[in-house]
């Protein structure tokens, strides 16, 4: 049985800030639009209304995920990425599950996000239906965009 540990990270370590600019690096790939692409950079992450949490698994980094806070009750979920050597690994599934229960001890009754319509975002998209988040319309800034879905889950 492994160790997992999921802390709040201050995004300071190699490993973490090496996995962040991967993740940027690949939504910046796989997103046929520049304007479509909404991941956050490092700089972006370290803003005081995010939080990112990491899941270390016997030690190693395995992933993370962020929130950012968009008002006193309602909070956008960003950055989720697990690493190449732990995906399949129920990591995302257990990042998110303490995610949506650190966001209700915060406050946050309503999370939401935005992801892909390429396949390349299916099993994301799949993660959250399964983890009861449903589509919506585009929230906070966002607008209607053909490459981007909208997904919120009521929490607490």
């Amino acid at each position: 049985m492994s160790v997992v540990k999921i802390e709040i990270d201050d995004l300071t370590g190699s490993e973490i800030i090496e996995l962040l600019q991967e993740h940027h690096a690949e939504m910046a790939r796989v997103t046929p639009q520049a304007e479509s692409m909404h991941a956050l950079d490092l700089e972006g992450l370290r803003n005081p209304a995010v939080t990112l949490w990491s899941l270390r698994d016997e030690g190693r980094l395995a992933g993370c995920g962020a929130i950012k806070q968009l008002d006193g009750t309602h909070a956008e979920i960003k950055s989720m990425r697990t690493a190449p050597a732990f995906q399949r690994r129920g990591v995302a599934a257990a990042l998110l599950a303490h995610i949506e229960a650190e966001s209700a001890r915060m406050g946050v009754t309503k999370l939401s996000l935005e992801t892909g319509t390429e396949d390349f975002f299916a099993p994301a998209r799949a993660l959250y239906e399964r983890c009861g988040f449903e589509y919506c319309e585009p929230f906070a800034d966002y607008v209607p965009d053909p490459l981007s879905v909208f997904m919120t889950k009521k929490i607490a």
